[in-house]
């Protein structure tokens, strides 16, 4: 019987589908983009139909940390948390909530988060209120890599509640402090106390700035959002930074005689941005087609899970959080209710697979999705649609003529979840870096 694993939980930010060479990604100019990610998944297990609980990041975050659709809390309902937020006593994830983070802290794990929180400002709001004993990180959105400020040019690089200055580029300190963290609790984890690490990476996230980049970060002071700048080779670039990062952090652990039994999970927030390779999927970031929500999702256990094995699982954020619960030997309180769904028979036994239908909503568009089994029912603007993914992964082809019955039954299910969670209130914002007057549709 395995003993309980060390917990990794690795998430990109506005990573493409197909990104990843593991993924079927191209090579870059300088050669293999994610080598490092590419081994876990040789290692390990790759799934190929698994989603985001949303295609923009703080709502993602929400169903990640609660294993519950993010709709039943107020500030998952922003599309996304943006700065304007700071001061709100409502647009966070609220302290009493119980989360993936602070149920495996009262089994025991050591807790930490090193990345990207996004789910509310202090006072009200952070990480440390949430589960995590450590926190090394950012609590905005996005930050210039090498200023470490925030859209509203408020610095914002903090170590636990505290401000934190250190010069350096993000995703390099986030990897560091990783590979930091690990050398720190080896010891204890080899004697049974096991760790819980969230390494939430901005990257690929704009502003599109490489660790050689530094001066790029005057320019992109006034507009975070990068929308003059960029180009594949750069954002390549960038995922192939995380990418080394990931790599140390697995030379940590393998020293350490931690790799063997220690979880890693690698996926992203959402789909692609601008710059990304969602092949062949349409859409992107906001977008409820498969685009903007189908992500890589990757679990390396050498202990449990079979190498070079594929799943194609149907599965969404919240599912994975419930999965680390589950393995670390943690339960939810007495009558809170999960809905995530915990997926450790299938990483033990890749082979095996369970129906697992899949609703989103977005404000944004007045969009609506619903997956079960190969179908998918899609609504963007006032138009509505019936897909079959099996033969149609780009949904080009609407099935919703020619199978009424079938494009019914789906409507009629996702209008019946719907009334399982709270209305999005008319407050409730969607914030928009850019439009087609910024760049073409893509």
């Amino acid at each position: 019987m395995t003993s309980r694993p060390n917990i990794i939980y690795i998430v990109a930010d506005d990573l493409g589908y197909a990104d990843l060479g593991c993924y079927g990604g191209r090579s870059a100019d300088f050669g293999l983009v994610s080598p490092n990610i590419d081994a876990l998944a040789q290692g390990g297990l790759r799934f190929t139909e698994g989603y985001a609980n949303s295609p923009v990041c703080s709502p993602t975050r929400f169903a990640l940390m609660t294993m519950r659709y993010q709709y039943r809390l107020r500030g998952g309902m922003e599309e996304p948390i943006n700065s304007r937020s700071k001061g709100s006593t409502t647009l966070g994830l609220p302290p009493e909530m119980p989360t993936l983070p602070s149920l495996l802290r009262d089994a025991g794990y050591a807790t930490a988060l090193i990345g990207k929180w996004h789910l509310g400002y202090p006072p009200s709001f952070g990480p440390l209120r949430s589960g995590y004993d450590e926190f090394y990180g950012i609590m905005a959105g996005g930050v210039d890599y090498f200023t470490h400020c925030s859209g509203r040019g408020d610095h914002d690089l903090y170590v636990g509640d505290s401000e934190h200055h250190e010069t350096g580029y993000l995703t390099d300190l986030l990897s560091a402090r990783a590979v930091g963290h690990v050398q720190a609790r080896a010891a204890e984890a080899r004697a049974g106390r096991p760790f819980f690490l969230s390494l939430h990476y901005t990257a690929p996230h704009w502003p599109w700035e490489t660790r050689d980049d530094a001066h790029v970060a005057a320019e992109t002071a006034a507009n975070l959002f990068h929308l003059d700048g960029g180009n594949i080779h750069t954002y390549r670039r960038m995922i192939h930074h995380m990418d080394e990062g990931i790599g140390q952090l697995v030379a940590a652990l393998r020293a350490e005689g931690l790799l063997e039994n220690t979880l890693i999970v690698f996926t992203s927030d959402n789909g692609g941005e601008r710059f990304s390779d969602n092949w062949p999927l349409v859409g992107g970031k906001m977008d409820l087609t498969e685009g903007g929500i189908r992500v890589p999702w990757i679990a390396h256990w050498p202990a449990a899970i079979p190498a070079g094995t594929t799943s194609a699982q149907h599965c969404m954020t919240m599912d994975w959080s419930a999965t680390m619960l589950e393995l670390g030997g943690g339960a939810p309180p007495e009558g809170h209710t999960l809905d995530g769904v915990s997926l450790a028979a299938v990483l033990r036994d890749p082979s095996q697979g369970f129906e697992r239908p899949l609703y989103w909503r977005m404000n944004h568009r007045g969009q609506r999705a619903l997956r079960r089994g190969p179908w998918k029912y899609l609504k963007v603007d006032e138009h509505e649609y019936l897909f079959d993914l099996r033969a149609d992964e780009r949904e080009r082809a609407n099935l919703a003529t020619r199978e009424p019955a079938r494009f019914q039954a789906l409507r009629e299910d996702w209008l019946a979840w719907n009334e399982s969670v709270p209305a999005i209130p008319d407050d409730a914002a969607v914030s928009l870096g850019y439009s087609y007057r910024d760049m073409p549709q893509r």
